[in-house]
């Protein structure tokens, strides 16, 4: 091999060696516990809270590098499928079912105080968004045709609301959320946070913007339909779901949009659609 030639191979190799080195690595972290993981809230570079079954909590202040884990004092069997941190000590997690329930924390996870509640037979909790700490809206599955709709605006110290009697927000039949990964509201950053975006799924999937549309996303029964919706600068939206009882389909599982509350919501697919059922999505830009 001529000398030129050796040093551009040398070379190739050095940058394909430091290109692999500065490749982001994925580290695996075993809980050692039997639980589902479903909540996940990233504060910063270093503090990181998650949730899940059997009552559980996870708390890291290190990047992620090591998690203490905590189990909620008289609530080891419930299921917190979504948590909304504000720093280190500060968080909210949200109870399902059973009792559907909000609890907060000022204390890293020491003590867990309940600031709200649902006793209605049958409640059941999806999602919650805070687009700032102070702000945040709920959403919960519907009793009577009602879907549940609860806000704060101290920090979660205390929730207004209940099942709605808005025309626009009467449940379908076999139509609900999916406590799936907290991620099927999102509060607008306009109109004082007043305004919010839901998707639902079921035998009914639907958008609920300034009217409540039939999303053109798989539906019909009660494992189909809409999981997570991701806003862009409150300009463009994109919705994912499926079925997940047959989680390999990869048709009509994503939509996109342009988020305008004053005229009606044309969807768009994408050319190449999600490899299966997904719920969730974020928007990176």
């Amino acid at each position: 091999m001529p000398f030129t030639r050796l040093i551009s191979f040398v070379c190739c190799l050095l940058i394909l060696q430091q290109s692999i080195a500065q490749q982001p690595a994925i580290k695996i972290l075993e809980s050692g516990k039997r639980i589902s993981i479903r909540g996940l809230s990233v504060v910063n570079d270093k503090v990181i809270w998650a949730s899940g079954s059997a009552g559980s909590v996870a708390r890291s202040t290190d990047g992620g590098n090591t998690f203490t884990w905590m189990k909620v004092t008289g609530y080891e069997r419930s299921d917190f499928r979504d948590i909304e941190a504000f720093d280190e000590n500060t968080a909210i997690i949200m109870g399902i079912t059973t009792p559907a329930v909000i609890l907060k924390t000022t204390d890293g996870g020491q003590t867990w105080k309940k600031v709200f509640e649902d006793t209605t037979k049958g409640a059941f909790f999806d999602a919650m968004d805070f687009p700032k700490p102070q702000y945040g809206w709920l959403v919960g599955d519907p009793a009577n045709g009602h879907f549940f709709l609860a806000r704060t605006t101290d920090h979660g110290e205390t929730w207004k609301g209940g099942y709605t009697n808005e025309p626009g927000l009467t449940a379908k039949d076999g139509e609900a959320f999916f406590a799936s990964s907290g991620t099927n509201i999102k509060v607008l950053n306009s109109n004082g946070y007043n305004h919010f975006v839901l998707v639902s799924g079921g035998k009914a999937s639907r958008l609920f913007l300034a009217s409540a549309d039939s999303i053109p996303i798989m539906q019909g029964k009660e494992s189909t339909g809409a999981n997570s919706i991701a806003i862009y600068n409150d300009e463009k939206a994109v919705i994912v779901g499926g079925d997940f009882s047959k989680d390999t389909i990869s048709s009509n599982n994503c939509v996109l949009f342009d988020l305008d509350l004053r005229n009606p919501t044309k969807f768009t697919f994408p050319q190449t659609n999600p490899h299966g059922y997904r719920s969730c999505v974020i928007y990176l830009n």
